[in-house]
């Protein structure tokens, strides 16, 4: 028999030894984990900006319907609102990317300056993944960028 290390190679001892075993299973575990955690935290990143858009809409909808200011002013305050989250619309926006042009105000009902309801829309605003397969893979059907346009609608008081 031939000797490997100072030991005879017998068939019946390969079969025993599991010396690599953990390495092997690691390697095959370790891509879906990985994967299985970029999805998650993927996940909790659109959650957390769709949920930040739909309250920045939900505050310039308050401010519009409680306020008995009129005007574009009203319009520009209610805008800097959903921006940036404060009236005089300083400071980062509160989330990347989004800017006063993705801010629209629709009045609806009523005749004349008496409305009834108002509504506050983000458009065209697209969500930017951290993990994009897309661009990963070079095909744009692959990609994780969605539109995220969330809307409140209130009524006057």
């Amino acid at each position: 028999m031939r000797k490997f290390f100072g030991k005879r190679l017998r068939p019946r001892a390969f079969a025993r030894n599991e010396s690599g075993t953990q390495l092997v299973e690691l390697a095959i575990v370790l891509p879906v984990l990985l994967v299985l955690f970029g999805a998650a935290a993927e996940f909790g990143r659109f959650f957390y900006t769709y949920q930040t858009l739909a309250k920045s809409t939900r505050s310039s909808a308050r401010f519009l319907t409680t306020k008995a200011v009129e005007g574009p002013n009203a319009d520009t305050i209610a805008t800097n609102l959903a921006v940036y989250g404060n009236t005089e619309g300083t400071g980062d926006p509160l989330v990347q990317g989004l800017g006063p042009e993705h801010v629209a105000i629709v009045r609806e009902g009523g005749v004349g300056t008496n409305y009834e309801r108002v509504k506050v829309q983000i458009q065209d605003f697209q969500y930017q993944p951290l993990f994009d397969i897309g661009g990963f893979f070079g095909d744009a059907k692959l990609s994780l960028n969605v539109n995220v346009s969330p809307s409140t609608t209130m009524r006057f008081f």
